[in-house]
């Protein structure tokens, strides 16, 4: 999938513009490359757009995820976005319904996995068989 097709989805599925979309993607995805290990968060990116790969860099020093829940991710994204955190529980959905989309089944798997069950609000509409991938 393109950077441009990533980013118009994730606006689509928020119904905002495309350049405040760019902006809840990248507070998303770089929340999520502080909850997935290194290894994870690298192959992720491996299968995303370029411009997204600079978003999802493991710590340099480490390989382990920070533990947090579903609640502080959510906060998190909110702070990056500048954002209340309603819009950015909408755009983490949004942004986890893309990936589904844009990656491998696989590798969407080996990324949910990782994550604890309070993230399943956000992360099965993803799941969902309305969601399947358009590659």
């Amino acid at each position: 999938m393109h950077y441009l097709t990533f980013v118009g989805r994730v606006a689509r599925l928020t119904g905002t513009a495309e350049d405040r979309a760019a902006t809840l993607t990248r507070a998303t995805l770089e929340t999520l490359a502080e909850r997935l290990t290194g290894g994870e968060v690298l192959d992720l990116a491996a299968q995303l757009p370029k411009p997204l790969w600079g978003l999802l860099s493991p710590h340099p020093r480490t390989e382990a995820a920070e533990r947090f829940g579903a609640a502080e991710f959510v906060a998190r994204v909110a702070r990056r976005a500048d954002c209340d955190e309603n819009t950015a529980r909408t755009a983490v959905g949004a942004v986890f319904a893309t990936l589904r989309e844009a990656i491998s089944s696989g590798e969407f798997q080996d990324v949910v996995v990782q994550l604890p069950r309070d993230y399943r609000d956000m992360v099965e509409p993803a799941l969902a068989p309305a969601a399947t991938r358009r590659r």
